[in-house]
């Protein structure tokens, strides 16, 4: 018997909407710093965390321990999920990885943007494997060291993986299947060490990997940044240790150039750059929130594709855990007489639920273009362009929507770090399922402002990152733009409607 997670009430649901109304007369009638678009001010250092990433960074040591303890939970989510019990409540890998890692690490943007790439296991065993080292640069590793294909040195690939992950997870229900669980993680590794073995530099982590991307893109709203501490020395550096690397510190990953690293999308904050200038002239520096996703980050076509899947398939999650959508599933497998034919339908229905966000954007995209008076600015550019105001819709609602499952389903956690395999232990009675209900991480009226406010930073901030955007089209200050932004601003104030809907909704438990 599944339990219900309990909706967002009215009254925490109120602030929302008052927050929409607001947003939308300034998105209308903008008025405020965007119309004269400012560029967002920095701050030179990162006062004590900055210190801290800083002397972490240049120690290579420091960041190879993090990597080993990382590998090492990695480790222990595969040998549990293949062989340990396989009641997923019961078992370390399913409510580690689901509930407590993916929750977590997409917070972290909040605080250290991509930094949880620099630490992954994925990329971290293929490295180990494949130069032979656990740390320093081997210049004779066994790589073919071929150069992508241009076909996929774009950010489809990774959007194609994402959709997938998430078919996985909501249509073959590998969260509360601990060893599909593991038999995934072990995939993606072969997928990391495959591409480390062929390709050049590490292109699973540019141009493949579903995690490592959507981290990067929530990154252009994270308010951190590794960035140069003084322009005019990597103007005049003549070696571009950072972009080639040294004789035993790797090269940039990703193909960066500290000189002219604009956004954080491709960034994995491995602290290569870090250690191998010879000016010590990188350093990590605060920023106003989305000053990046405002005015610094180039619109183009694959990453604006990207953000729209973001957009899509959080509010999927959050669809296909509705009471009524459990009952569509389960009418779809009795009328294709269960079977494979009922994971065709749930294919079919997930497609169908992801185009509607599509077709939405696209027409206002569309109705812009033909409200708006642009010096040859074709549908593309528009599209690309405006996308970025889809982040922190995208963004707001995966933590607002895991937030529910991590503070609702990690009671009891420690009792299963202490058996992570899980022996001998029964099913939770129902009984027991119901106190985990009710004895969650924190009060509920806290989760319930928690998510409040982070739907309202998100119509927020989405707002805000439109207007900044729209000078690139129509110039700042431009009074009739207003009109032209209105399909656009409706969009904004319909997506966060309809993902305040779902959080005010009776939602089925994962676990």
């Amino acid at each position: 018997m599944a339990m219900i997670h309990p909706g967002l009430p009215f009254i925490w649901a109120l602030p929302i909407f008052i927050m929409m109304a607001v947003m939308a007369f300034r998105g209308l009638w903008p008025r405020g710093p965007e119309t004269c678009q400012p560029r967002p001010k920095r701050h030179h250092s990162l006062p004590i965390f900055g210190q801290i990433v800083d002397s972490l960074a240049s120690r290579s040591w420091s960041l190879v321990t993090l990597k080993m303890v990382v590998v090492g939970i990695f480790c222990l989510v595969i040998a549990t999920g293949l062989y340990g019990n396989p009641i997923p409540d019961r078992n370390f890998a399913t409510p580690i990885t689901w509930t407590i890692w993916w929750t977590l690490v997409v917070i972290s943007v909040f605080l250290i943007g991509s930094a949880w790439c620099a630490v992954c296991p994925w990329n971290t065993i293929a490295k180990w494997l494949i130069d032979h080292r656990l740390w320093k640069r081997n210049l004779n590793a066994g790589r073919l060291n071929i150069r992508v294909p241009r076909i996929l040195r774009n950010l489809w690939p990774a959007l194609l993986l994402l959709i997938g992950l998430t078919w996985l997870e909501l249509g073959l229900g590998v969260t509360a299947d601990p060893r599909a669980t593991a038999i995934l993680a072990l995939f993606v590794v072969v997928l990391a060490v495959a591409s480390m073995a062929v390709f050049e530099r590490t292109a699973f982590c540019r141009y493949f990997c579903p995690v490592g991307r959507t981290l990067g893109a929530y990154s252009q709203l994270a308010p951190v940044e590794l960035r140069p501490v003084d322009s005019d020395v990597c103007a005049s550096c003549t070696t571009l240790d950072c972009y080639h690397g040294t004789d035993t510190i790797d090269a940039c990953p990703t193909h960066l150039t500290m000189g002219r690293f604009a956004q954080n999308t491709y960034c994995v904050s491995c602290g290569a750059c870090a250690l191998s200038c010879p000016h010590k002239n990188v350093s990590w520096r605060m920023r106003p929130m989305a000053a990046e996703a405002q005015t610094d980050a180039r619109p183009h076509w694959d990453e604006a594709w990207f953000f729209l899947g973001l957009l899509s398939l959080t509010s999927f999650h959050g669809v296909s855990m509705l009471l009524g959508w459990q009952g569509l599933m389960g009418e779809i497998s009795e009328f294709c007489g269960g079977g494979n034919w009922s994971i065709v339908g749930f294919s079919v229905a997930m497609a169908a639920t992801m185009i509607i966000p599509v077709i939405a954007y696209a027409g206002c995209v569309w109705l812009i273009k033909l409200l708006g008076r642009f010096d040859g600015k074709g549908f593309r550019h528009i599209f690309a362009d405006l996308s970025f105001s889809l982040l922190p819709m995208a963004f707001a609602y995966h933590i607002a929507h895991n937030l529910n499952h991590f503070v609702r389903e990690s009671d009891g956690l420690g009792n299963v770090i202490l058996n992570p395999f899980g022996a001998g232990a029964e099913p939770l009675s129902l009984l027991e399922q119901k106190m985990r209900h009710m004895e969650m991480l924190l009060p509920e009226h806290m989760l319930f402002a928690l998510q409040s406010g982070i739907m309202v930073w998100g119509v927020w901030m989405a707002v805000r990152v439109l207007g900044y955007r729209a000078n690139d089209l129509f110039g700042p200050g431009t009074k009739s733009r207003g009109l032209a932004l209105a399909p656009m601003v409706l969009l904004i104030l319909g997506v966060t409607g309809f993902n305040t809907y779902l959080l005010m909704q009776d939602m089925i438990m994962r676990m």
